[in-house]
């Protein structure tokens, strides 16, 4: 297997439990939060979708799928254009609010550009530094490995919190 099959096999596997997770929900459901500023099955999945969106963009060069194809607008956030849910209040959790469709379609929109961008990477792409501000600093392939890392633990808690529905 090549490092491009294995990210690309990783993150059709967020796409397929994102898209799970989101699935047949109406947007009360997506948006419930089962405690006081707890993160809803929407706002977990629209962060996890954001910071592929993000990272991916920023390593390969490219605009984000976010505002190129027109997502910034549909969501209608009051959110600067490069947030991604870092930090976000209890509010900003409550605030977005979306339907299936809309995350479904924003989820793979931005799997199609980060398939298009891991598919062509080869074994000494990885090893690539992309950001000195670490010590060490972080390679291609790291940041690659962070952002599967961060999108599965996010649909995973939007999975079991669709399991408490």
């Amino acid at each position: 297997m090549t490092p491009a099959e294995l990210l690309t096999d990783a993150f059709e596997r967020v796409l397929e439990g994102g898209l799970a997770a989101v699935d047949g929900l109406t947007e009360e459901q997506l948006t419930h939060q089962p405690a006081p500023g707890a993160n809803s099955i929407a706002w977990l999945v629209w962060h996890a979708t954001r910071v592929q969106d993000d990272h991916v963009a920023d390593v390969a060069g490219l605009q984000q799928v976010w505002a190129a194809r027109g997502f910034l607008d549909a969501f209608d956030l009051s959110l600067d254009a490069d947030d991604t849910g870092f930090g976000h209040t209890a509010d900003q959790v409550a605030a977005v609010r979306a339907g299936s469709d809309l995350l479904a379609d924003y989820l793979r929109a931005t799997h199609e550009q980060t398939i298009a961008y891991v598919g062509g990477l080869g074994p000494a792409d990885l090893d690539k530094g992309i950001d000195s501000n670490w010590d060490p600093p972080v390679t291609l392939g790291v940041r690659l490995v962070s952002g599967v890392n961060d999108d599965t633990q996010h649909v995973g808690q939007a999975a079991y919190l669709r399991g408490l529905l």
